[in-house]
Formats: C-alpha cells, sequence, structure tokens
C-alpha cells in the first residue's frame, strides 16, 4: 500500500549526540478541544507531545515547539485561539517552565535545555498556503526541524512542510514514527485473515478507503450509513434510512471485487430500526428482508453483532474506523458495543483510529486492548487509501 519509509527519526539523532547544542523546532498537534470559556478540557495531544520534547531536551538541545489551534483568521492574533492555556499544562508536565513567544518568525530567544512555545502557527500569514517565504524563515530558526504532528500529516502547510524543505536537518518525532509503524504493520504486511471495520455516515466520504481495502483485506464489515448502501445495493429494502443511491453501482462493484478473490463482504442479517432519529426513538430488531417503508435503519441487530465478533475472533489483524450503528444513543449502541468488545478480546493485531472510533473506545473504555490507537482522523483515512502523506513524503526526501 506504501512504499518503504525511510526517513530520519528524532530518537536515532539523539542517540548519535547530533542535538548537543543544536536549536529544534517540533511541529506537534496541540489542537486540544477546550469549553467556552477556553479551558482545556482533554489533554491527550499535549502529553502525546512531552515525548518528542523530552527527547530533544535529553539530547541537550534548545527546543521550540508550535501547533495550530482552532482556525483563526491568518495574520490575527486571536486570544481565543491562543496556546497560552496549552504552555501553562506543558509546563504542568514537563515540570519546568514553558514560556509562550507571540511574534516569533523573525527570531526566537531559547537556550540548550528551555523550551519554549511558539504562539498558534495559523496566526502566520501563509501558513495554511505553504508559502515559501514564510517557510524558509521557519527554517532558519532551528537547526533541526522534527514533525511530530500526525494528525495533519495529510497537509502541506508551511509547518508541516515548507519548513522540512529548508531545515538544515528534518526528522520524525516519536509519535509520528509510531503512527506510521503501526500503519504500515497493520496495511503493508498483515497477519491474516485480515478484517477492516468501516463505519461512518456515507460511503462517498470513505469510498477510496472501501476501494483501497477490498483488494487487501479477506473480510470488509461496513457499518452506519455505509452499510444502508451496501444493503440497498444487494437488493434489500432499507426503508427510509440514511443511503446514497447514486452509490449503489459502487457498492455492487466493491462486493464483487471481493467475491472475485474470495473474500466477503458480510451483511447484516437482522437490524435494530426506528421510525425516527431520536434519543427517545423506540428500537425494533427486525430481520433485513422486514424492514418497511418507514424504517430507519439505526444499528446491526444482535444475530448479526454475534456473526461479526465470531469472524473478529478468526482475525490476525483488524482495522477499525467507524461505528456500526448510532452508538450515541443507548438503544442503537448494541452493535458497536458488540464490535468493540469482540476486537478488545481478540488476539489480533488491532489498529483504530478516526474520531468516532476514539469516542467508542473511550466509551467502552477498551482502550488498553487495542493494539494501536491512531490520533489522526484524516490523515489516517487518506494512508489507508494508499496515498503517502505530504509531511511524510517530505521527510522521505530528505532522510539522504
Amino acid at each position: 500500500m506504501q512504499a518503504d519509509f525511510s526517513y530520519k527519526r528524532l530518537t536515532d539523532l539523539v542517540d548519535k549526540g547530533e542535538l548537543q547544542g543544536k536549536r529544534v523546532f517540533i511541529r506537534s498537534d496541540l489542537n486540544v478541544p477546550r469549553d467556552a470559556n477556553g479551558n482545556i478540557t482533554e489533554d491527550t495531544r499535549i502529553r502525546a507531545s512531552i515525548p518528542a520534547i523530552e527527547a530533544a531536551l535529553k539530547g541537550g538541545a534548545a527546543v521550540m515547539v508550535t501547533s495550530h489551534l482552532g482556525r483563526p483568521k491568518e495574520g490575527v492574533f486571536s486570544p481565543a485561539e491562543s496556546l497560552d492555556g496549552v504552555a501553562k499544562r506543558m509546563s504542568e508536565l514537563l515540570g519546568r517552565p514553558v514560556t509562550l513567544k507571540r511574534d516569533w518568525v523573525d527570531g526566537v530567544d531559547v537556550a540548550p535545555g528551555q523550551v519554549v512555545l511558539l504562539e498558534n502557527a495559523r496566526f502566520n500569514t501563509g501558513e495554511k498556503k505553504n508559502s515559501d517565504e514564510l517557510s524558509k524563515k521557519m527554517a532558519a530558526l532551528c537547526d533541526v526541524y522534527v514533525n511530530d504532528a500526525f494528525g495533519t500529516a495529510h497537509r502541506a502547510e508551511a509547518t508541516t512542510y515548507g519548513i522540512a524543505q529548508y531545515a538544515p536537518v528534518a526528522c520524525a518525532g516519536p509519535l509520528l514514527a509510531s503512527e506510521l509503524d503501526a500503519l504500515s504493520r497493520a496495511l503493508d504486511n498483515p497477519a491474516r485473515p485480515m478484517m477492516a471495520i468501516v463505519g461512518g455516515a456515507k460511503v462517498s466520504g470513505k469510498l477510496e478507503v472501501l476501494k483501497t481495502l477490498a483488494d487487501k483485506v479477506d473480510n470488509l464489515i461496513v457499518g452506519g450509513g455505509i452499510a444502508n448502501t451496501f444493503l440497498l445495493a444487494a437488493g434489500f429494502p432499507v426503508g427510509k434510512s440514511l443511503i446514497e443511491e447514486e452509490l449503489v453501482g459502487e457498492a455492487k462493484a466493491i462486493m464483487s471485487k471481493m467475491q472475485a478473490r474470495n473474500a466477503s463482504v458480510p451483511l447484516p442479517v437482522d437490524v435494530v430500526c426506528a421510525k425516527e432519529f431520536a434519543a427517545s426513538a423506540q428500537a425494533t430488531v427486525k430481520k433485513v428482508s422486514d424492514v418497511e417503508p418507514d424504517d430507519m435503519i439505526l444499528d446491526i441487530g444482535p444475530e448479526t453483532a454475534k456473526s461479526y465478533a465470531e469472524l473478529i475472533a478468526k482475525a490476525k489483524t483488524v482495522v477499525w474506523n467507524g461505528p456500526v450503528g448510532v452508538f450515541e444513543f443507548e438503544q442503537f449502541g448494541g452493535g458497536t458495543k458488540a464490535v468493540a468488545q469482540a476486537i478488545a478480546d481478540s488476539d489480533a493485531y488491532s489498529l483504530a483510529g478516526g474520531g468516532d472510533t476514539l469516542a467508542a473506545i473511550a466509551k467502552y473504555n477498551i482502550a488498553d486492548k487495542i493494539g494501536y490507537i491512531s490520533t489522526g482522523g484524516g490523515a489516517f483515512l487518506e494512508f489507508m487509501e494508499g496515498k503517502v502523506l505530504p509531511a511524510v513524503g517530505i521527510l522521505m526526501q530528505r532522510a539522504g
């Protein structure tokens, strides 16, 4: 699916003593959720950034860290999108002061053993458009550039791509490297049987992923609204469920492709329906052939959940992206819970990614039972599509 990765790693530079006295610029992903008052509500991404910073400090470097946060207007400082709260939390986690520097493109004062957080990268005009001028200025600030932000690796921006072109040395941080190692293990040389579970509202959003996986996996379970389109393609009634009629042909083609190589797209045999989409909706289990014109399919039924769990139990590699039902509503969460538990109980190497998937993992408390949980949403999907992510591609170019 991907070419063999070859890029420099921050950990190797530390081990070789190549960071002593050097200025290191780390692009982290610190785009954390906050409440209406700007308080950080969940700090996983800040915690995930700490190993790269500590590695650079251990190597004797002067450390600069930056990230984007929210969607501010470029070139305009906005207190609401400031990294001020992130600097405070980072300081607590590191056990040392982390100063926030507001205007930093033209120069940063930082000594070996110190950490400064550079204000929201998107406050700089040209960040999102990967401005050459901005990239060169940022590259001039450092001796070593480190990309540790997998979540933005599918975007070519000044702090994820341009600076890597011009910095004297460009390498991958431990978080980015571990993401790529895990994805490569699951997708390039998987232990078989290999299974993918792809859920979500629309086939269109994941069509390329489904096509790529159809060439690769032994079983492809589709869930959510995606499954409804596949059920329609297989000739089953779907009532007023969310579907994409214009993609029925694509669904048929994927099922035919899988069948031709002795692989399968197992479809639900029973489903959980409701007459309305609401938290208070009455849930009814039905055979797929019994779905009525005014029914909405909102989850897989217990018989289907059992058969999917049995397939998962036989797998050696499981890739999971997306729930199989509307698990936010308790009465339509049985399918996703069963699938999650089956993955947790499985001996297979499991790789999970995507915002809804992470929410399900947290809800069912199985994080410690998943082989690897990816921090990237769009980047995870693009990697699964077989694309070389721009921010990774440039590190590969600079590896020589």
